[in-house]
């Protein structure tokens, strides 16, 4: 994957190539470094491949190409498919290779997963990401990370070419994906609450036009309210972050507060909000399709083209 004159430096591989994974396969192409990856969608690899990186057919073959991993999938699920399914990563990576795990998923989850790639050799970052797909492919994403000082020393420059903020928050993993929990939180209930807000100014009879500009000048404005409600304002629900991904983060929100007993009054509402939202048809659509929920609601149409 490098020339031989070139450098010695670590040699990386994205597997998952959506909208934030092609992102920051990108980032890392743009910052110099030779890019493996690979994507169950063969024609997404491939278009890759063909702007200059490499593409490998299976995670296990990515994996045994480089020293840092990494997995920028949906859920714990296909994590564990990237290590451990058939084909897989981990038995695959080197003894001090890295494997960066970048998806929402369960904090003791993760923290188990430290465990059990340190078993094979291989070191593992919980390094959950924030920004949406525009900030992946600008190199601008923020990422909330936690794990040891050798899996940082070899990572480091590849996170600072993925993002705008690297945040160290402790050495072990788990912290970096507890963060990232209470981001969720926050981010589902704005959508939520921004969608109810929208929903209701409508029912009510304002122009969406008149309202999304007030209120993005108001004190009542959030970043949620003035990225997703362009959405509902274009009538494009075309998926950047789905209204399913909210149903899986917001349930691990739930799942995280259940064993302190704590008590989760807005994400749980925001949750339902969701569900009834993926129930209804709507959980591949972008996640402000979540107005679609409120009866009587007469949303802006997209403009024929």
């Amino acid at each position: 994957m490098s020339d031989q004159n070139e450098p010695a430096r670590a040699r990386v591989g994205v597997v998952g190539l959506g909208a934030m994974g092609l992102g920051m396969a990108r980032s890392l192409r743009a910052a110099g470094y030779d890019v493996g990856v690979h994507d169950l969608r063969a024609e997404t690899a491939a278009g890759f491949a063909r702007e200059g990186g490499t593409a490998f057919g299976t995670c296990g073959e990515l994996a045994a190409a480089v020293d840092v991993l990494v997995g920028v999938v949906v859920n714990a699920a296909q994590v564990e498919t990237v290590l451990f399914g058939a084909e897989g990563a981990a038995d695959r990576l080197r003894p001090g290779a890295v494997f960066v795990m970048c998806s929402t998923v369960d904090p003791g989850w993760s923290a188990a997963l430290e465990g059990r790639l340190a078993e094979r050799g291989v070191l593992y970052l919980d390094a959950p990401i924030s920004g949406g797909a525009a900030r992946a492919a600008a190199g601008e994403l923020t990422m909330m990370t936690s794990g040891s000082t050798e899996a940082y020393s070899l990572a480091d420059p590849l996170l600072e070419a993925m993002s705008g903020t690297v945040y160290r928050l402790g050495e072990r993993a788990g912290l970096g994906s507890k963060v990232k929990i209470v981001n969720q939180l926050l981010a589902g209930v704005h959508i939520a609450a921004a969608a109810e807000a929208m929903a209701l100014g409508i029912k009510a009879g304002v122009p969406a036009e008149a309202l999304y500009e007030v209120i993005t000048h108001s004190a009542g404005n959030s970043w949620m309210f003035e990225n997703r409600m362009t959405h509902v304002l274009d009538g494009d629900y075309t998926p950047l972050s789905a209204v399913d991904i909210f149903v899986k983060d917001l349930g691990l929100v739930l799942d995280t507060a259940r064993p302190e007993r704590f008590p989760l009054p807005l994400a749980a509402t925001a949750h339902q909000m969701f569900l009834q939202a993926s129930a209804s048809g709507l959980g591949a659509e972008d996640d402000s399709a979540v107005i679609k929920i409120f009866p009587g609601v007469d949303l802006p149409k997209p403009v024929e083209a």
